[in-house]
């Protein structure tokens, strides 16, 4: 027995030494280490023979854990050799594929890129609206990654076909259609090729961004063609088309109206065209007034032996009296001439005013102009000069309000001409009258006119 085991004895037992109430003689305590020994030999052995049973129970999952390994490793190399073979097929699949294959990959990129050039053709063609599935068609044909099936390619042959044929006629098919107030609604739809589309009261424009067709507000005149065409049985029949299958259309949509036009003016505006209604009344008005006096002094001179008050040629030869004294004969031509001048004012009458509109016309067209280019100035210095649409209230009311002025001033001043002609004919004529009734009472011959 080494000296570590008698050591640990020792030390196990010194518990048991402590807590006896009596000391042991030497022959007791050698019993007592021998039994005690005895067990622990005991013990020893039952645990050496544990550990030898486990040791074998560990040799023999080792043995079969190797076993294992072995199997595993024989199926690795053999998966390896099978991929091996596999990778050298496919590289020899591959090469036979691109030898079978040939042009078939630059026949794919043609088509592909055909149906993406056709789709793009096709996105506003009013033909969407009554085959709304042919873009997808394209679509997923040019999107497409694999090679193409002799179905696919047959497919996109008719589908070519199809608007080849569907181009060439005039049909009349039920379609949804979105009104200017935006309801919508199945109506017949009468479509000439792919160039233009008519319901019962309107012209139709393809919108693409929503697929829809679409009855404009403003409508271009000759839809009473395309009733005459529906109700007669005529194989020849006039019709409109749209050459630029909607274009004009949308671009009639764009054309500001009347109305349109003078709301861009602005206030200056406005009261350009308050200015020009107030002058051509006041034009119309002095015409009517001098076409009555006109008759009246036409029906007098067939009347001068008796004159009337209501004319102006009646009231100056009023002024002569029925028997004038011809001696005083500058004293008569002053009052001639007073009573000329008393008649002037009237027939001269707003005139001035009328004058004044026209020339006050082109200047406020003129302060449009300056005011809609501060207004373009302040737009470019918030918002740049990249964005015309903020520039397009001051340019409006800028070009606008010359325009204006100008359409305002010019009628103007040529009413202002044929007032200022018509007056200065009746004040001559009044004067050409009083010089004749004068030589006439000096000669005492009787007038001739």
């Amino acid at each position: 027995m080494s000296l570590r085991v008698l050591t640990a004895i020792f030390l196990g037992l010194l518990p048991a030494l402590a807590g006896a109430a009596e000391p042991l003689s030497p022959d007791q305590l050698l019993q007592r280490i021998r039994s005690e020994r005895a067990a622990e030999v005991s013990a020893m052995a039952v645990r050496e023979q544990a550990f030898v049973a486990e040791r074998g129970e560990r040799a023999r999952l080792l043995a079969t854990a190797k076993a294992a390994l072995q199997v595993q490793e024989a199926e690795a190399a053999r998966l390896k050799a099978e991929f091996d073979r596999l990778e050298a097929e496919l590289a020899t699949q591959e090469k036979l594929l691109a030898q079978r294959a040939g042009h078939l990959g630059e026949l794919f990129g043609v088509v592909r890129q055909s149906a993406g050039d056709v789709a793009g053709q096709w996105q506003d063609s009013l033909l969407n609206a009554q085959y709304p599935q042919r873009l997808q068609r394209l679509k997923a044909l040019a999107e497409s990654r694999s090679l193409p099936s002799a179905e696919d390619l047959e497919g996109y042959w008719l589908l070519l076909l199809e608007d080849l044929a569907a181009s060439g006629r005039i049909e009349q098919v039920r379609l949804p259609v979105v009104a200017a107030d935006g309801s919508r609604s199945e109506q017949p739809v009468l479509r000439v090729g792919s160039f233009s589309a008519f319901a019962e009261t309107a012209f139709l424009r393809y919108d693409a961004d929503a697929g829809e067709l679409l009855a404009p507000p403003r409508q271009p005149g000759g839809l009473g063609l395309v009733a005459d065409y529906l109700d007669g049985e005529q194989a020849l029949a006039p019709l409109p088309v749209d050459p630029s299958r909607g274009t004009l259309l949308a671009q009639l949509q764009r054309q500001p109206t009347l109305w349109d036009r003078l709301q861009q003016g602005g206030l200056v505006g406005w009261l350009i065209v308050a200015l020009g209604a107030g002058g051509l009344l006041l034009a119309l008005w002095r015409l009517l007034y001098l076409g009555r006096v006109g008759r009246g002094v036409s029906a007098q001179i067939r009347q001068l032996g008796s004159p009337r008050d209501d004319n102006p040629l009646g009231r100056v030869i009023g002024v002569l009296g029925p028997k004038p004294q011809l001696a005083d004969l500058e004293t008569l031509e002053l009052k001639l001439d007073e009573a000329i001048l008393q008649e002037t004012p009237p027939l001269e009458k707003g005139q001035g005013l009328l004058k004044l509109l026209a020339a006050v016309a082109p200047l406020l067209g003129l302060l449009g102009t300056v005011t809609g280019m501060i207004v373009t100035f302040q737009a470019i210095t918030q918002g740049g000069g990249g964005d015309s649409r903020l520039m397009a209230d001051g340019i409006s009311q800028a070009l606008v309000t010359t325009v204006l002025g100008l359409v305002v001033a010019i009628p103007l001043l040529f009413l202002h001409s044929l007032l200022a002609s018509r007056s200065k004919g009746l004040i001559q004529l009044l004067e050409q009258q009083s010089a004749g009734l004068i030589a006439l009472h000096l000669s005492g011959a009787p007038r001739r006119d």
